[in-house]
């Protein structure tokens, strides 16, 4: 047999073990999430617009030696290697054994997104850093992760591995934080596209929502502090009720996590506020952001799926 022959073969008959697969899905989510931050740091450093053409940099594949469009060039390279760990998660998914295929259709989403991010990237720098395509940027990346988390969990349990909760109610309690949440980030990403971090470059060139007039940031800002504080709230509601008679208190820990997030974010944005916005708590602000809403999604799934009313086993193929 030739050597290509060999290769071939083994090829075809590679496979990945359930906890080979799942160390592939925890590095594409960690890289989502570090793109996420670097995406931040381009933003608040004043270097959205240090490329002022896409893909290349001044028309060159190599940066000049501008600190802004060094940062900026980076993160669009960062968005490489995000696409290498985007596309094995994807690819690798159908060599998984046992292979499930919903495993498959979270894998080939990943890759979709990240597509779609550099898409919607090179909109965004087209039109000036316009606020309402920034959001969309920030909300694009929150759904990617939802499909990243959603893959690595998944890609952890096999079907029927996890019990079911009786605990209907306390489950559904635990995903009534999503809305919130959401709310929570949307409200925030309408916060810095009113504020002094909308995409600042040196002639000013990036518009910021005035829905308000010179009051919208001050608007925005008491909004997103409410919504938070709400957020809060719900959060320590949940909690304690999760710990009544016959409570599943299986998120408990991630819970308390979530809310500990909430209220250092709490902590933070009030800091900030207090501080004139410097950039530096603004990108610890938004980082906090990303991980609350990873806290968010653990909660879900830590709560689990509801055992049905007839006993039967919920729906397979769900972690």
């Amino acid at each position: 047999m030739s050597t290509a022959a060999a290769a071939l073969r083994r090829l075809r008959t590679f496979t990945l073990t359930k906890q080979q697969y799942f160390a592939i899905t925890v590095i594409a989510l960690v890289s989502l999430v570090t793109i996420v931050a670097s995406g931040s740091a381009v933003r608040l450093t004043g270097s959205g617009l240090g490329c002022p053409d896409w893909p290349r940099c001044y028309g060159k594949v190599v940066p000049p030696g501008d600190l802004n469009a060094i940062i900026e060039y980076g993160n669009r390279l960062f968005t490489g290697v995000v696409g290498i760990a985007v596309i094995a998660a994807a690819t690798l998914s159908f060599r998984r054994r046992p292979f499930r295929w919903h495993l498959a259709v979270f894998g080939l989403l990943l890759p979709l997104g990240v597509l779609g991010q550099a898409a919607l990237g090179a909109i965004v720098v087209a039109n000036h850093l316009a606020p309402e395509l920034v959001m969309g940027h920030f909300i694009l990346s929150m759904i990617l992760l939802d499909a990243a988390f959603a893959l690595m969990w998944c890609s952890r349990y096999e079907p029927g591995e996890r019990r079911a909760s009786t605990d209907r109610v306390g489950v559904w309690a635990v995903r009534g934080l999503i809305p919130v949440g959401q709310l929570a980030i949307i409200a925030g990403t309408m916060t810095t596209g009113s504020g002094p971090h909308a995409g600042d470059f040196a002639d000013d060139r990036v518009t910021r929502f005035t829905f308000q007039g010179p009051e919208t940031l001050e608007w925005m800002v008491q909004r997103h502090a409410a919504l938070a504080v709400l957020f809060a709230v719900c959060v320590a509601g949940v909690i304690l009720f999760l710990r009544r008679g016959g409570g599943d208190r299986r998120a408990q820990k991630p819970l308390l996590v979530l809310l500990g997030l909430i209220c250092l974010q709490i902590a933070v944005g009030v800091t900030q506020w207090l501080l004139e916005l410097p950039a530096e708590l603004v990108w610890v602000h938004i980082v906090i952001a990303t991980l609350t809403w990873l806290s968010v999604l653990w909660s879900v799934a830590t709560a689990g799926r509801i055992q049905p009313r007839d006993g039967g086993m919920p729906v397979p193929n769900a972690a």
